[in-house]
């Protein structure tokens, strides 16, 4: 078994499901100790112990637009292990509207979880990954890196992920921190459903993508999960300020 992660200390959020659960089972195999952060504490649970490693698995639950939640993440993250070595920004919502309807509440929420909340928690683990020479990796979007009609607010939030990405990569790289971003295109998983779209409207939708990615194929979340992982370990030292396309070819096309 690769333990290319043992003895490191990771804070991953969005742990509860998708992408985050299967990073977390990725980082666990690979013995990682974890800070795994979600709104489920339910399926945080359910996680843990599908983890089987309860001695190096720690959970808190909480909400990221809230900035002493995210200060209290990072600290009883070093409270319980020491130190930190990597932090992975995975926790995002999304959301439909046009730009004629879009409420500015709405707006503010996707820029506060998906943007703020990554930006501040990069914030507070500088000190820490700059002790251990860490890195960040933030879960991006192909929305980041093309347009999209209807979800203008999720495309601007992704869009300034990618960019803080690139702009904290010069700033942290005299540090010794490394931060890189990932642009998944479709990935099966329950990020659409959690923002209200329906089981039905969900498989239509999944079937459409079939037809939007090149490859002819969603994308699954241990994929993902496996470019996040190489993007935190040692094999990407030399690796800083990049967003990687991992959709099936979905950024090289035309909106269709």
């Amino acid at each position: 078994m690769n333990r290319q992660f043992s003895g490191k200390v990771v804070l991953l959020t969005g742990a509860s499901s998708g992408i985050g659960m299967a990073t977390a089972n990725h980082l666990c195999e690979s013995g990682a100790s974890l800070m795994l952060h979600g709104r489920s504490g339910e399926r945080l649970k359910e996680l843990a112990g599908e983890l089987q490693a309860p001695e190096r698995v720690k959970l808190h639950i909480g909400d990221l637009r809230d900035a002493a939640y995210r200060t209290a993440l990072v600290a009883d993250t070093i409270k319980a292990f020491g130190k930190l070595d990597v932090l992975i920004n995975n926790a995002g919502i999304i959301g439909s509207a046009p730009l004629t309807a879009m409420d500015m509440g709405h707006y503010d929420e996707m820029m506060n979880i998906n943007l703020q909340a990554p930006i501040h928690l990069t914030q507070l683990a500088i000190p820490h990954l700059e002790k251990t020479s860490g890195n960040v990796v933030n879960v991006s979007s192909v929305a980041g890196l093309r347009a999209f009609p209807g979800i203008m607010a999720y495309c601007v939030s992704k869009a300034g992920v990618d960019q803080f990405t690139r702009c904290a990569a010069l700033e942290l790289a005299p540090k010794g921190i490394r931060i890189n971003a990932v642009n998944p295109g479709v990935v099966q998983t329950k990020l659409h459903l959690n923002s209200g779209m329906s089981d039905e409207a969900y498989q239509a939708f999944l079937e459409h993508s079939t037809t939007t990615h090149p490859m002819g194929r969603v994308g699954q979340p241990e994929e993902v999960a496996q470019l996040i992982c190489f993007l935190s370990s040692t094999q990407a030292g030399w690796i800083t300020g990049g967003t990687y396309s991992i959709d099936g070819g979905r950024a090289q096309t035309c909106a269709r």
